[in-house]
């Protein structure tokens, strides 16, 4: 038996597994914006990084670097201009992939969507509500995140108990408020308490807990995504497997995989993609 063979029947034996701990709520989907690449609006932080560039004139070291690019614009424009420049980037909708709806009809409880498009969103039904971290920019409120419904009306967290699924951006989100977090600033503040957790709401901490996490179309190259993902994950279960779009892994997205415990399926994205919507 070759070694190729042996890789390849590791790899589907991994998302076999990874298949059935989301078809039986064992694990969380940890969502990207790599599930839909052909789908409209920058689907990576580089190429969000490139229309706001392309709309405002950016010193050299904030192009290419979205977070960077946002808090230049929101320095010398106003927060305002920042939130309009995201809500025209995500203006046109995406539409659910076969993964989302898949995801959808498992009734999970609890989804990560990381990046800004609403296609999750889209793809739920009933039953569900959603929690979005907030800027904190000129807001004058001691909070790190809001609850919505699914008609979009903002309620109190104790309303979340009551959901079947808790869509969780912690980034935030086009709809239904127009939440960004994308500033350098924004998550500065965020991550000088995150390690202690107080920007994750209780429910996600409370259903995260002894479920391991499925990534799905991210990538890791960026200091603080991989932070993000680390707390997120924080105190869930022990098994973890990623689903990872496009090119070779850079040594710091191998060396955070190693560290977390996370099993890279290696397997092509596209086949890789398709197989695990055969599992469901």
């Amino acid at each position: 038996m070759s070694a190729a063979f042996d890789t390849q029947k590791a790899a589907r034996a991994a998302l076999h597994d990874a298949a059935c701990m989301l078809a039986d709520g064992a694990a969380v989907p940890y969502l990207g914006p790599g599930i839909v690449p052909e789908a409209p609006g920058p689907r990576t932080p580089e190429a969000l990084a490139g229309f706001l560039g392309a709309k405002v004139a950016l010193p050299r070291r904030a192009k290419g670097n979205v977070w960077a690019a946002a808090q230049h614009i929101e320095s010398y424009k106003h927060r305002n201009t920042v939130t309009a420049l995201m809500s025209e980037a995500f203006a046109i909708p995406v539409p659910p992939a076969p993964l989302h709806r898949a995801l959808a009809s498992l009734r999970l409880p609890l989804i990560v969507e990381s990046w800004y498009d609403d296609a999750m969103r889209a793809a739920l039904g009933e039953g569900w509500g959603e929690v979005q971290g907030i800027t904190r920019a000129g807001i004058g409120e001691d909070r790190w995140f809001r609850f919505y419904d699914a008609g979009g009306v903002q309620v109190m967290p104790e309303a979340a108990a009551g959901w079947t699924t808790l869509l969780y951006r912690p980034h935030g989100g086009v709809s239904p408020a127009r939440n960004y977090l994308i500033s350098d600033a924004d998550y500065v503040e965020v991550l000088t308490e995150i390690d202690i957790q107080t920007p994750i709401p209780d429910i996600v901490r409370d259903r995260r807990a002894g479920r391991g996490f499925v990534f799905i179309g991210c990538r890791f190259h960026d200091q603080m995504l991989r932070s993000y993902a680390r707390q997120i994950m924080k105190r869930s279960g022990a098994r973890h497997y990623a689903l990872l779009p496009g090119g070779a892994l850079a040594r710091n997205e191998s060396r955070f995989l190693a560290e977390q415990g996370i099993t890279p399926i290696a397997l092509p994205f596209g086949d890789a993609l398709d197989e695990l919507l055969s599992c469901f």
